[in-house]
C-alpha cells in the first residue's frame, strides 16, 4: 500500500533562484521555477560563469608539430 508522502510530487530548490518547486509534467521549466529562470542559467553556462570541473581543453594551435612528431616515434 503506498504511502501519502509518495502521492505528492517531489519538491525542490530551483537552482537559479532557490524557489521551492514541484516536480511535475505541470511545471515545463522543471527543475527551475520559470522560463527566466532557466534562461538565465542557460545564459551562465554560454559565458562560462558555470563550468565543469576537468583537465584543460587541448590547445590545437600546435596540432599539427603534434602529429608529426607521432609519426617519427610511431617508427611509420
Amino acid at each position: 500500500m503506498p504511502s501519502a508522502d509518495s502521492d505528492r510530487p517531489l519538491e525542490i530548490a530551483c537552482p537559479q533562484c532557490r524557489k521551492t518547486v514541484r516536480w511535475s509534467e505541470d511545471n515545463p521549466y522543471r527543475p527551475f521555477c520559470s522560463k527566466r529562470c532557466r534562461l538565465l542559467d542557460l545564459g551562465a553556462w554560454a559565458d562560462e560563469s558555470h563550468r565543469i570541473a576537468g583537465e584543460p581543453a587541448m590547445d590545437e594551435a600546435n596540432i599539427d608539430a603534434w602529429l608529426a612528431q607521432a609519426d617519427r616515434d610511431g617508427g611509420g
